[in-house]
């Protein structure tokens, strides 16, 4: 029979990972002491970040199941323990580094993580939909990836992604709930009861500000911002912030929405922001007899597309049109997507498929604004 040991313990526990953090719970310190006795239990002592941990419960069955399955274990206790004030500054050293200031990782020069900041020019054409239904979609296909609910005064992501849950605090780092495999922040985590945020502009700057720099995102391949309808203080400084993000243009097909939704992306020229394509939502609706009813008219996304790749000097493709469904929405109301609830529904393959677009794209210059004006003579 093979000695039950333990590094043996140890090494199952290496493969347990903190739920918020992402990270085996031996790589975090949390493992405060491994005790085997004489019959096969073993009594496993574990450090909670901080008292009031959201995840305590999942974090107690999650060693215990490893534990268990070490050979020659006949039991397994859990204690859990609260990390001291110098554990918790050693545990942001170790994810954060030394630096006394936050710092936004997204706009580090070696930052690889593709940001995306998703745009309408007005309200009602869909674009948190659009948003949590590509992070959710991307997600599944093995990416890592971050929801910013940047629409301050409209938020609804958390809705959407079917969690009320609320960050926890580690000394200065936020860290943010996940629902379906989605790192998500948002200012309705931080109100109560649907309390209306009332701010000016300096406040949403700095709110933004925030929850690039305080929460752990950890290393994502992909954040998605779910930005407010227009062109005002928080699309500006995304574009301060964070200048290498990129824009998605969500627009619905009627023309009038088409030429305010041309207004958001143009505002890329200004900021030297790159274009990554128009998203047409609720173009068509799809009849029992297989015909399309065109409510909202056609040809919007097309133009935009059109437009915005003459006024760029680059190509603006549309990257897909998205049939409008009562599916979507009762599967924003339930909390879950409809790439996941249904995705061989019209709205499900067609958001599929502009996730696949952008989960496979490659890094360049294409669509950017240099600024390069002729010399003068």
């Amino acid at each position: 029979m093979t000695e039950l040991t333990e590094s043996a313990v140890r090494a199952a526990l290496a493969r347990v990972d903190d739920p918020e953090i992402r990270k085996p719970i031996t790589e975090l310190g949390m493992v405060r002491n491994i005790t085997i006795a004489d019959d096969g239990t073993v009594d496993i002592g574990i450090y909670l970040t901080v008292a009031g941990c959201p995840m305590r419960s999942e974090i107690s069955d999650r060693v215990t199941r490893a534990a268990a399955d070490v050979p020659g274990v006949a039991a397994v206790r859990v204690e859990l323990d609260v990390m001291s004030d110098e554990q918790r500054t050693e545990l942001r050293r170790s994810l954060r580094g030394d630096s006394a200031d936050p710092v936004i990782p997204f706009a580090q020069p070696g930052s690889m993580t593709r940001v995306y900041a998703v745009a309408s020019g007005k309200g009602g054409v869909g674009k948190s939909s659009v948003t949590v239904n590509l992070a959710a979609s991307m997600a599944a296909r093995g990416l890592s990836v971050g929801v910013l609910d940047a629409d301050i005064y409209g938020h609804s992501v958390p809705r959407m992604m079917g969690t009320d849950a609320r960050p926890t605090q580690v000394e200065k780092m936020i860290m943010p709930p996940i629902s379906h495999d989605v790192r998500l922040i948002s200012i309705a985590m931080f109100t109560n009861n649907n309390a209306p945020v009332v701010w000016r502009g300096p406040m949403l700057h700095r709110a933004l500000q925030q929850f690039l720099a305080d929460v752990f995102w950890g290393d994502l391949d992909v954040l998605l911002l779910d930005l407010p309808p227009g062109t005002g203080d928080i699309a500006i400084s995304v574009a301060q912030l964070i200048p290498g993000a990129e824009i998605l243009v969500v627009t619905t097909p009627q023309q009038a929405a088409a030429e305010v939704a041309e207004r958001a992306g143009a505002i890329a020229l200004q900021t030297r922001q790159r274009i990554t394509g128009v998203i047409e939502n609720m173009s068509w609706l799809e009849l029992p007899d297989g015909t399309r009813m065109e409510i909202f008219g056609a040809g919007g996304g097309e133009a935009v597309a059109a437009n915005l790749t003459r006024a760029m000097g680059a190509d603006v493709p549309l990257l897909g049109q998205v049939p409008l469904d009562t599916a979507v929405r009762e599967a924003g109301d339930e909390g879950t997507p409809i790439v996941l609830s249904g995705p061989d529904t019209p709205a499900g393959t067609a958001l599929n498929a502009i996730a696949e677009k952008l989960s496979i794209r490659k890094r360049g210059l294409a669509g950017m604004s240099l600024s390069i004006d002729p010399a003068g003579r």
